[in-house]
């Protein structure tokens, strides 16, 4: 189980860098939004990662609770990102 967690985490890192990717390429009014999302989205793994350790060392017999936790986290994050590069795709279409 610890795996799983531990995977979440290394797909929110591997996200956040293609989010960077994507901001390096916006214009610069999306650059602002993007970058503050960005920030948001960093707190939140960097908060989820703290959370993680914190957690596995205090309670390593409630796996199930942790990972329950990990995945709606994660599904808040990818959320995140959906309505991100939604919004940005929207603001493309309008501009053509």
């Amino acid at each position: 189980m610890a795996g799983k967690a531990e995977k979440l985490l290394k797909d929110l890192g591997r996200k956040i860098d293609s989010f960077l990717e994507e901001l390096n390429g916006a214009t610069d009014n999306l650059q602002d939004e993007f970058k503050q999302r960005f920030e948001e989205l960093k707190k939140s793994k960097d908060s989820l990662g703290n959370n993680f350790k914190e957690f596995k060392e205090k309670n390593k017999g409630k796996w199930e609770e942790v990972e329950a936790q990990l995945e709606k986290a994660g599904k808040e994050v990818k959320a995140a990102f959906r309505t991100a590069f939604s919004n940005r795709d929207k603001r493309k279409d309008d501009k053509d």
